[in-house]
């Protein structure tokens, strides 16, 4: 018998694949405990669409993430720090410091867990901070890191 996995099922297969198992199997495991439905033409379609849509919604998301990119790469940030001797920072500057920078004075929301900065910024200077727009997009901005008092 055929049936359409509802959600994974271990050793049988993943969500919305089509398998062949025994009769018995699928009538008093499978379909009683909702884990899939038989492999009907009406289901085999509606399997199809769901599949086009989260297609589509995936590609959407990917083409919003590209403008977003772009839109990123062109901003800078400034964020004035507390310094001691020598340009050192009482602390260091982090991902939320620069999420919260660039909503503030860009209007643009990013997740401080997406910003990615590559050694901990503990000194005055320019810095590259990396931004996952999405897990296969990314966008660079360059970060300016100066004194409080030479705003």
């Amino acid at each position: 018998m055929k049936v359409i996995l509802i959600q994974e099922v271990k050793g049988l297969g993943k969500k919305d694949a089509v398998v062949e198992v025994s009769e018995g199997y699928a009538r008093n495991f499978l379909l009683p405990k909702k884990l899939a439905v038989p492999a009907t033409d009406s289901n085999l379609n509606t399997i199809t669409q769901q599949k086009a849509a989260q297609a589509r919604r995936e590609q959407q998301q990917l083409d919003e993430a590209k403008m977003l990119a772009s839109q990123l790469s062109k901003l800078s940030v400034t964020i004035p720090v507390k310094t001691g001797e020598g340009g050192k920072l009482f602390g260091s500057v982090t991902g939320k410091d620069v999420a919260d920078a660039l909503a503030k004075t860009h209007g643009v929301e990013i997740d401080r867990r997406k910003v990615e900065l590559k050694d901990t910024v503990k000194a005055v200077g320019t810095f590259t901070v990396v931004i996952r727009v999405h897990p296969e997009i990314t966008a660079q901005i360059e970060l300016h890191v100066v004194s409080a008092g030479d705003r």
